[in-house]
């Protein structure tokens, strides 16, 4: 991601070959990632790379494809792979989570059984986000403990969802962590193929929260072109975002895809009754690429792989992973303690915004006030993502794990959500968030 215009980059900090841990490396999102690191290895001068994963099974097919991709593109980097989280993120620089608690078939829950209730079934918001926050947070704090313990200088780069809780999660245990998602630099990519320039040449006036977010401004060198960019290619932009060539013009900015459940929720609801929900879809790609990655002669990541999601993913996570550890000092949307830059949130909000990266962490720039149409949204939000994280950590820190207080902490977020925030749905939904998660959820 470019440098704001007139901010000089921090000198590089010389920074040996590096160690870094992928935890949930059994994914098939990772050959994406293998790829990424193999291309970019001047950007991360990879030493080791460690695939750690409970699925022995998937590790296998996975590293083997991932040995092959480096060998292929030249890279001297030893890959290597082990279901021992504390082996396999012994020594490691920074530790990158991709994680999937409960795997697609927990997934499809929450994609399912929101909507008995006329409630948008998702993974990373509404019901269904929280479900998947209070699977997650209780194991990444665990995960993130192990390192601290072993390697307390180590980065952790969290692209878990939902990534705004998680990260919220981890920096207020103390752990050096930076939450990263693909939203904003697949805007920045898209962006430059319609304007027919580098990506390095635009810059994102992104903000907002994880899956919640704006662009305000795209500029290139300088000017603003927005306008241009909605005026020449509003309907392309509307078809991807699957959102109304209207709104776009009305709002004179770019929403998130994510911000479709919020602006057109009962025509997501129905569409999400009618047909598979995308764990099931996911699922099914999930077995042709574990199939194809069982193949030896396969030496590249397949354009299959590209149906599954998470496009750009491995040069995001290569940029901040570099940052962090070589001290850049440059600008990338990240997600980060606030600090101040959206004055109407908390101090330790998580927002995604631009922020300086160098081995300090990640520090907001400046925000122009948001206007209200966003700012009240933001703040609805950020309200349920506070509430989620007593939620997801109820039972913990020396509390009393009953079932009334949990079941409380989970009606209470449910209800602050702008997607619920009925009293009959929150019941309904706190109930059948209990029954499909009772084995995640210690004091049920």
């Amino acid at each position: 991601m470019p440098s704001p215009q007139g901010r000089t980059p921090h000198p590089r900090t010389p920074h040996p070959r590096v160690k870094l841990a992928v935890v949930g490396g059994g994914s098939t999102y990772t050959p994406e990632l293998i790829d990424g690191f193999a291309r970019l290895r001047e950007v991360l001068p990879l030493e080791e790379l460690v695939l750690v994963d409970p699925a022995a099974d998937r590790l296998e097919l996975v590293g083997g494809l991932a040995r092959r991709i480096f060998a292929k593109q030249g890279h001297p980097g030893r890959i290597s792979w082990t279901t021992d989280l504390d082996a396999g993120t012994d020594g490691a620089d920074a530790v990158l989570l991709q994680l999937r608690v409960g795997g697609q078939a927990a997934r499809h829950q929450d994609e399912t059984w929101p909507l008995e209730c006329g409630c948008v079934g998702q993974e990373t918001t509404g019901a269904g986000g929280l479900a998947k926050a209070l699977r997650t947070v209780p194991v990444v704090l665990d995960i993130a403990e192990r390192v601290r313990r072993r390697n307390p200088r180590a980065w952790i780069v969290d692209f878990t969802n939902p990534v705004g809780i998680v990260t919220r999660a981890l920096l207020t245990h103390g752990h050096r962590a930076v939450g990263l998602c693909n939203v904003a630099i697949g805007f920045q990519r898209g962006f430059a193929a319609l304007l027919g320039v580098s990506p390095a040449e635009v810059e994102l006036e992104h903000v907002g929260l994880n899956h919640l977010t704006w662009e305000r401004a795209v500029r290139v060198a300088g000017e603003d072109v927005l306008p241009r960019l909605l005026a020449d290619h509003g309907d392309a932009l509307a078809e991807r975002l699957r959102l109304p060539r209207a709104l776009l013009d009305r709002l004179g900015v770019i929403p998130s895809y994510y911000l479709r459940y919020y602006y057109q929720h009962d025509a997501v609801v129905r569409e999400l009754r009618t047909g598979p929900s995308r764990a099931a879809e996911v699922a099914a790609l999930e077995r042709q690429l574990l199939g194809m990655y069982g193949d030896p002669a396969l030496d590249e990541k397949p354009e299959l792989l590209a149906r599954r999601g998470g496009a750009f993913y491995s040069e995001a996570a290569v940029a901040l992973t570099s940052s962090l550890l070589r001290n850049t000092g440059d600008t990338q949307v990240v997600n980060a303690l606030n600090h101040g830059a959206l004055p109407f949130l908390p101090d330790d909000a998580v927002i995604e915004v631009p922020a300086t990266v160098d081995s300090t962490g990640a520090t907001p720039l400046p925000v122009r006030p948001l206007e209200p149409l966003y700012a009240g949204l933001v703040a609805h939000v950020t309200a349920y993502e506070h509430l989620a994280l007593e939620a997801a950590l109820w039972g913990g820190g020396g509390r009393k794990p009953d079932r009334a207080g949990g079941r409380n902490a989970v009606f209470s977020a449910l209800l602050a959500h702008p997607l619920i925030g009925r009293t009959d749905h929150a019941d309904r939904l706190t109930d059948a968030l209990i029954a499909h998660n009772r084995e995640h959820l210690p004091w049920a």
